[in-house]
């Protein structure tokens, strides 16, 4: 998700060749614990998903949840969540990897980062070891990993909003389900799919949708123009240092977002 770079302002010299160490047991062991962490979600997705209606009049007792947990549907659904998702957060990365080769610019494999969240990952990052000497360098590394997981993201959305289901007022109070509203690319392909539900109903995302989402989500995140995001470097490569007078505009925007509309920006101000 964020991208680790040791480029210094006005840093000029000769990139180093590319180099690729081969051992990589970290980034193998970071994958498959995040490939679990995912499918533990992916699981709870999928029985969300097939058992909407007796999951939210919460007639699934503890013996009935094992058997569907065998159920194969459930099973596959939950492998195509892990497989969409960690495709479009790789796609992403390699899109900064393979752009880094390309300039013979220093860089990892992606490390992923497993945790019990509500997509089941922290997302991903590489870390350029090597100088970045160019801002063009910087700004088709910064933009190439957005670009790649935009691409990857927007075709497993649609095509999951196309396999997702429209629910009555009952089970949406009870199950992960999108009322058109936001983000807007959700709202205009959600509201072409699903032009004729009734008003009251919402839609519950299946989970290629929830994962193309959560690509979007990510994508969109890593262009704010702070830090370490590809943000950050795209605006450096092409402000330099009036870069920060963006990066504290939209701290600014954060702020008062938090003090207006929702607590959970002043969060995000810090973080970032």
């Amino acid at each position: 998700m964020q991208e680790e770079t040791k480029e210094a302002p006005g840093q000029i010299g000769v990139a180093p060749a590319f180099s690729l160490k081969r051992r990589i047991w970290l980034n193998i062991v970071l994958f498959v614990l995040t490939i679990f962490s995912t499918l533990f979600v992916g699981i709870s997705l999928s029985l969300n998903f097939k058992y909407t209606e007796v999951i939210a009049q919460n007639n699934l007792s503890a013996l009935d949840l094992v058997e569907k947990l065998k159920d194969p549907q459930v099973i596959s659904l939950s492998i195509i969540y892990v497989v969409v998702l960690l495709g479009i957060l790789l796609g992403h990365e390699m899109g900064h990897f393979l752009t880094c080769r390309y300039y013979k610019i220093n860089a990892t494999l992606p490390y992923f980062i497993p945790a019990p969240t509500l997509i089941g990952t922290f997302g991903a990052f590489i870390k350029i070891k090597s100088p970045i000497t160019r801002k063009q360098q910087l700004f088709d590394i910064g933009v190439a990993g957005p670009l790649t997981g935009f691409i990857l993201s927007v075709p497993a959305l649609v095509y999951g909003l196309s396999l997702s289901k429209a629910v009555p007022p009952i089970a949406r109070d009870e199950a992960f389900v999108y009322v058109f509203g936001e983000p807007l690319i959700l709202k205009i392909f959600g509201a072409m799919i699903f032009k004729d539900i009734p008003p009251d109903y919402g839609v519950f995302l299946h989970p290629v949708a929830f994962a193309g989402w959560v690509g979007i989500l990510v994508t969109a995140l890593n262009l704010f123009p702070f830090g370490q995001l590809d943000g950050g470097h795209i605006s450096y490569a092409l402000f330099g240092k009036k870069s920060r007078n963006l990066t504290r505009f939209f701290l600014g925007v954060f702020i008062a977002m938090g003090i207006f509309f929702w607590v959970g920006w002043f969060i995000w101000a810090f973080l970032l």
